[in-house]
């Protein structure tokens, strides 16, 4: 009986130690998991903060792309005004780009006028003459103004390119090819030949 009994108190050591053992088996290869799981928890994690730091990324180009085209729309939109208005301005030089001329001859129009009035009952000749010399004088201060030049080559070598010989005469005292006498002046306009000069030349 106490045989008995000691063999069954050995095999309750037997299975406690078993128990033991096996707690131990369990203990450690918890462990192991947990231990395999860990890197794969930090992988989630960055993986997840990869995808995030994309989306702001991806957020942030959106809203660049965006005041982009709001700058280039309103670049456009300055560009066509540009436009516009070079093409207003263009039209109004054009209609009136003598303005400022035409103002200028209005005094010398009034004053010959005024001289014309004055002819229908002038006795001193002289007194007119002289009003008209100033008319004259007024218009050619205008036209300069405005960059008109007299051609006046009295005197002077015949040039084909300014000038246009009607007739030549032969003088003795005169070189060949120089202007004796203007039968009508040339003018030319900022060096541009608007008129050439018409004289008689010495052959």
């Amino acid at each position: 009986m106490a045989r008995k009994h000691k063999k069954s108190e050995q095999k309750a050591e037997e299975k406690s130690m078993e128990n033991d053992a096996q707690t131990v088996v369990d203990e450690t290869e918890t462990v192991a998991e947990q231990t395999e799981e860990a890197p794969l928890a930090e992988e989630v994690v960055t993986e997840e903060n990869k995808i995030e730091a994309l989306t702001q990324e991806i957020e942030a180009l959106k809203l660049a792309a965006a005041e982009n085209l709001d700058k280039a729309m309103r670049a456009l939109a300055e560009l066509e005004n540009v436009r516009k208005r070079t093409a207003r301005d263009i039209e109004n030089a054009h209609k009136y780009a003598l303005e400022r001329f035409i103002a200028e001859l209005l005094p010398i129009m009034d004053s010959m006028s005024f001289g014309i009035s004055a002819s229908d009952n002038a006795e001193d000749i002289a007194g007119l003459r002289e009003g008209m010399d100033l008319t004259l004088k007024m218009f050619s201060t205008t036209l300069e103004k405005f960059g008109v030049k007299v051609i006046d080559p009295q005197g002077e070598k015949f040039n084909p390119d300014r000038h246009e010989a009607v007739y030549t005469q032969e003088l003795a005292d005169v070189e060949p090819g120089t202007v004796i006498s203007v039968a009508q002046k040339g003018y030319e306009l900022n060096g541009r030949l608007v008129r050439p000069a018409i004289v008689i030349v010495a052959k």
